[in-house]
């Protein structure tokens, strides 16, 4: 079994996700006792939120960059950043290592294509939903255009994902607002949902819709979990 790096903590809430994952799939697929060989670094994210609320990206991937160079070190044979958002630094990440940096907006679009659907809605951060880091590598990279919400409902999206999901706030007043956001989308012609936070699936699930939902979380570490395991086999 290969050994999986996390850079984790942006926040914790999703990293626990991640690593009940992880864990969960290797289980499924190798049984008894087996779970995933993971090395992890788990940023405190006040100080990573200072940084993208000012906008001083170029500091925020020089601490990614940091990390992931010692979990290579350390023995990782892939890399997961475990947030959409600071996948605005994965290629200054990935040129930084020996090692594949599994992207999550790419792992996201096979799953996009695989549906067959053609006009998904992102929710995410005001960052992802809004700069085009993100929007650009699913169009450039796999002919995917996605659809944003309108402005105020992208800052309730927003709000709700650092004030509420990033903190453990769980709350039915904002599921339902995030509900009726994706009902507008629809009436405009959004035909699926990306989860494009990895706070997002705490509030929300695919038994929420009756159109397909790309939980970006899970499917990361899928992708991470399928390298880990190519070749293994249970013992």
């Amino acid at each position: 079994m290969k050994t999986i790096g996390l850079l984790g903590g942006m926040s914790w809430e999703s990293t626990v996700t991640y690593y009940q994952l992880l864990n969960g799939m290797v289980r499924e697929r190798l049984g008894g006792l087996h779970s995933a060989e993971i090395l992890m670094r788990s940023f405190d994210f006040a100080p990573i939120a200072e940084l993208q609320a000012e906008a001083r990206w170029s500091e925020a991937a020089k601490l990614l960059v940091k990390a992931a160079i010692r979990l290579e070190a350390a023995g990782a044979d892939c890399l997961l950043i475990g947030t959409n958002t600071m996948h605005i630094c994965a290629d200054e990440v990935q040129a930084a290592l020996s090692i594949p940096l599994f992207h999550i907006a790419d792992v996201t679009a096979e799953a996009i294509k695989a549906s067959g659907c053609r006009k998904p809605l992102l929710l995410a951060t005001r960052f992802t939903m809004e700069q085009d880091f993100y929007k650009a590598r699913l169009r450039e990279r796999h002919g995917i255009e996605v659809c944003v919400p309108e402005q105020q409902e992208r800052d309730d999206v927003h709000r709700i994902i650092y004030e509420e999901l990033c903190q453990g706030v769980i709350s039915p007043v904002s599921k339902n607002r995030y509900l009726r956001i994706i009902e507008t989308a629809r009436a405009r012609g959004a035909d699926g949902i990306i989860f494009g936070c990895t706070e997002v699936g705490l509030l929300i699930s695919q038994d929420d819709f009756d159109i397909p939902a790309f939980n970006t979380t899970q499917l990361h570490a899928q992708a991470a979990v399928d390298f880990a395991l190519s070749g293994d086999t249970a013992r």
